[in-house]
């Protein structure tokens, strides 16, 4: 997508590179990622970004944001993992003098004598340079290998998942080596997406694939899954608080109060009036099912990664996603109660009413009029919008 898996920005980084750790089973690094940043030093190890290098200290950033005291010991082990290697019979030996701020460290030994500190017989370095590199091997993968949209079916016995990218149906299957990735509810920072299982997955789920496609493209083996649920809703401003950064809106489809939480990672846009204008015009003949109108994935345009869902060209939603991201960002400040909004976020809690805004558009009045019922004929992509949530499988 046109802001997909943005994993060289500087906001996903350090995410990123967890991720990439991840893949070293031989020190167990998967379990590590699935462990909570802020583990005590008793575990036996460390993972962070190196904020310092002293004579034998490292300094460490952990993800949690916690400062570390690494003393590494004489004699310590000290290597270096190429990017995306599993075996730590391939790393290379080197020494602290080849470790500098910003690279991602692994470390393993003994908690210290304060909560700080940490007394360490191994280190496993990956630079960050050469991470970069991998990612952006990564993202050019995605995007020629990647697609994805609504999940209609799970089959937990055989591992196979079935997507719906407009009218077409695509057979997802999984083995004991797809890496599954789950979306954080609590967050709309894609970086924050956890380690997940074939188990989460529901209907009604989004989902982005990264495999080989069989010949005839009607299935695909998944090297790589990420799923999210996200929730679509349209409506009017009801009230808004400024300074807690919520809204609330009855939407025109649950004819429901929702309240809507907006964080500094939320993307805010406004929808110029002719571009309104434009969409609320292809709205309705989707809504009326007007012949040679292209479909559009239920639940998003682009979560199908981009793909021509219907006529000769590309899905109404996929068009309105992608001007979207390329829209000035604007904050909960320039909102009006009484202001015609479309949002998609993300839910912490299945019985909470409230979402967490991934992206709000505004000025879509005309697009609400031409679809007064609430219809999904037109919605947004929680994949390609906002600060990192997008993935990297569109063009």
């Amino acid at each position: 997508m046109s802001r997909g898996f943005s994993v060289l920005r500087r906001s996903t980084l350090a995410g990123s590179l967890t991720m990439v750790m991840s893949c070293v089973p031989a020190v167990n690094a998967n379990a590590m990622v699935q462990t909570p940043a802020s583990a005590p030093a008793a575990a036996g190890r460390q993972l962070g970004t190196v904020k310092t290098v002293a004579g034998n200290t490292l300094t460490l950033t952990t993800d949690a944001g916690q400062e570390v005291i690494v003393s590494v010991a004489d004699g310590a082990r000290i290597l270096q993992l190429a990017p995306g290697s599993t075996d730590l019979k391939t790393a290379q030996t080197i020494t602290l003098a080849d470790i500098a701020t910003g690279d991602r460290v692994l470390v393993s030994g003994k908690a210290g004598d304060t909560a700080s500190a940490f007394a360490a017989s191994r280190v496993i370095l990956m630079k960050s340079g050469d991470i970069a590199q991998k990612h952006e091997a990564e993202q050019a993968d995605w995007q020629k290998r990647g697609t994805g949209g609504i999940v209609s079916a799970v089959d937990a016995g055989s591992g196979t998942l079935t997507v719906s990218i407009g009218a077409k149906k695509l057979t997802i299957n999984t083995s004991n080596t797809t890496q599954f990735r789950r979306y954080a509810g609590d967050s709309v920072k894609f970086e924050d997406a956890k380690p997940g299982t074939l188990a989460q997955i529901q209907v009604g789920d989004q989902l982005r694939v990264r495999g080989a496609k069989s010949d005839d493209g009607a299935s695909i083996q998944a090297e790589e899954v990420v799923s999210g649920s996200f929730k679509n809703l349209a409506g009017l401003i009801a009230t808004i608080d400024v300074g807690n950064g919520k809204l609330t809106l009855k939407d025109l489809s649950t004819k429901k109060t929702v309240t809507v939480t907006i964080t500094a990672n939320s993307s805010v846009r406004s929808l110029p009036p002719e571009a309104a204008a434009r969409f609320a015009a292809r709205a309705k003949g989707i809504a009326g099912g007007s012949s040679g109108t292209p479909a559009v994935t239920q639940g998003g345009g682009t979560a199908a990664g981009g793909e021509r869902t219907g006529g000769s060209g590309h899905s109404a939603g996929a068009d309105l996603s992608q001007l979207v991201s390329r829209l000035p960002n604007q904050t909960i400040a320039d909102l009006k109660v009484g202001d015609a909004v479309m949002i998609v976020g993300s839910q912490s809690d299945a019985a909470s009413n409230g979402v967490t805004a991934v992206t709000l558009l505004s000025g879509v009045e005309p697009i609400l009029a031409a679809t007064p019922s609430g219809s999904a004929s037109l919605t947004l992509s929680p994949w390609s919008l906002g600060g990192g949530t997008a993935d990297s499988g569109s063009q």
